[in-house]
């Protein structure tokens, strides 16, 4: 509501100097820069440099056209270049509360996305490697921006873009041919064929000549070699078992499974499209698209025929285009894939197609380990499903403690760990290195998935059974600071999400969640919930199942599911 009167003064006052002086002025609407002096500020500035008036001038004429539109305004105090606006705490409160309460989760509903379509391509682990705590990143991040955009209006289609198809299978299957043992790696196919593809590794770098076996086995398969083929079959189906494993646990699911290989008798045409179009030229037996001379050229073909990322990239893009007409692409990839998407776009550019600027890469940073890179070649990986299960373990023995007599404590501890990995993950900048420590995350207090969930459930325990009226409250007592803060940021929900969408970045939600619950804990200090008097315990109801209202909605935007008990 506060944002939609910032929203209104701007157009108000973009309006009339339009229209009185044929001047197309941006206004900034904000909060002032020191609390006490009101709810939104407008500096004139920028009016007195365009108009040439002087200050008060000015700032009489905007004082002017915002009493005569906003009901809302209690109060304007001019102050220097600033108009500062005291909002009716009293008329704005009521507003906000009986919006929430009537539009429950459908509250900070945005619609600038209806009509258009987003894809997301998130996930996407690369199959025969254990899914590890590094794949977090990208399926959470993935899935939050997705549930967002929904949020916002759009359609979406969430695709796991698997990695099953590159030189590393041809790694693994010389690896198996070499030191496999079939009925071995039967009994636990992951972590077997993960210690086969880190000797190779190893092995590798004593005996160079295995490279060039791995690039002729991955060939074969390319080929369709049938014996091949079976092997990266096998190595793939099992891959996807223990993927499903871990998406079960976060309670995730996608619209498409394409992975790498749907696109290997796709990729001719992108080489053919290019070479009628006169872009590919040879560099060493290797062809490439020159990009121009500060720009790296991207590789499209390697001298031995074998296919890269960006032929296969450029051959889902068509695909996904004509499948989905998408009027955005989401990309989300760790941070060193930069050159890749800005070659992929230069690509698309001198095809002659325009949507490349639809496209757009959601980078994202580690997560390190005793501040070192986790890595599948070396050994020094941790696996996803371990860290869940213990992250569940360290829950339920946290909650064994506290509520021993809580029914259903598997699947509240299954809730709670999940939620806490997943939050710890979120709540970061993407762009920024994460730094691993579970027993950090699980804790219930501070800034922890566990943390917003208690909160929730503590205002569940208050309201539970209990009823009230909105049209039937105490307006009077909105007049109390920790009243109507707690208002103001229960009204700033639609505008983090739209924020969130627009910059891509669920840490915006995550600390706005955190900062939302530590307000209610504050009032919950001060105020005494359940009172005597029917008109403030009806409002102190009302604004506690907002704040809970918005907490859960909050939570599920980042995919964390919230509770009634723990």
């Amino acid at each position: 509501m506060i944002e939609q009167i910032k929203g209104k003064i701007k157009v108000l006052l973009e309006e009339y100097y339009l229209k009185e002086y044929n001047l197309e002025l941006s206004i900034a609407v904000e909060e002032p820069k020191k609390q006490g002096l009101g709810d939104i500020s407008v500096p004139v500035f920028a009016a007195v440099k365009a108009l040439k008036k002087p200050l008060p001038e000015c700032v009489n004429e905007v004082v002017e056209i915002i009493k005569n539109n906003i009901k809302e305004v209690e109060m304007i105090n001019p102050t220097g270049g600033f108009v500062n606006i005291l909002l009716n705490k009293q008329l704005l409160s009521e507003q906000i509360i009986k919006e929430v309460v009537s539009q429950g989760s459908n509250y900070g509903n945005r619609h600038f996305g209806e009509g258009k379509t987003c894809v997301l391509d998130y996930s996407s682990p690369n199959i025969a490697k254990s899914f590890s705590i590094g794949h977090l990143r990208s399926t959470m991040i993935g899935n939050s921006l997705k549930l967002i955009h929904e949020k916002c209006g759009y359609k979406t289609v969430g695709i796991n873009y698997l990695g099953d198809w590159g030189t590393q299978f041809g790694k693994m299957i010389v690896a198996y041919e070499l030191w496999g043992d079939k009925d071995i790696i039967d009994k636990d196919p992951i972590n077997e064929l993960t210690k086969l593809y880190v000797r190779f590794t190893n092995e590798s770098k004593l005996d160079p000549s295995l490279d060039d076996k791995a690039r002729y086995a991955f060939r074969q398969v390319e080929l369709g070699d049938e014996k091949y083929l079976s092997l990266w079959k096998w190595i793939r189906e099992e891959s996807l078992k223990e993927s499903k494993q871990i998406y079960d646990l976060l309670n995730i699911s996608f619209d498409s499974y394409r992975g790498e290989a749907y696109y290997n008798d796709k990729m001719d045409a992108v080489v053919a499209e290019l070479e009628a179009k006169h872009l590919l030229k040879e560099d060493n037996g290797a062809m490439i698209v020159d990009l121009g001379e500060d720009k790296v050229p991207a590789l499209i073909k390697r001298a031995d025929g074998g296919s890269l990322y960006i032929t296969r990239d450029l051959a889902a893009i068509f695909d996904r285009m004509k499948d989905y007409n998408f009027d955005l692409a989401l990309y989300v990839v760790g941070n060193e894939q930069r050159l890749h998407f800005e070659q992929l776009k230069s690509v698309l550019t001198l095809m002659g197609y325009d949507y490349g600027n639809r496209i757009s890469h959601v980078n994202f940073g580690l997560v390190l380990q005793n501040g070192k890179k986790m890595s599948t070649r070396t050994g020094n990986v941790v696996k996803l499903y371990d860290v869940l299960e213990q992250a569940i373990k360290i829950a339920y023995e946290a909650i064994e403690s506290k509520n021993p007599t809580l029914e259903n404590k598997e699947d509240i501890a299954r809730k709670v760990g999940v939620g806490a990995v997943v939050f710890n993950d979120l709540k970061n900048h993407r762009t920024l290195d994460v730094e691993f420590d579970l027993n950090q995350m699980v804790k219930f207090e501070g800034q922890t998935g566990p943390y917003l969930q208690y909160s929730s459930v503590r205002i569940a325990s208050i309201i539970n059974g209990q009823t009230f009226d909105v049209n039937n409250m105490n307006k009077e007592i909105m007049l109390k600071d920790h009243y109507f803060e707690l208002v103001k940021s229960i009204s700033q929900f639609g505008a983090v999400v739209e924020r969130a969408c627009v910059e891509r970045l669920t840490s915006i939600i995550a600390k706005y969640l955190l900062s939302l619950a530590q307000l209610f804990n504050k009032f919950y200090a001060i105020e005494r919930i359940n009172v005597e008097d029917e008109q403030i315990r009806n409002t102190n109801f009302a604004l506690a199942s907002c704040v809970r209202t918005i907490l859960n909605e909050g939570m599920r935007l980042l995919g964390i599911e919230y509770l009634d008990r723990m």
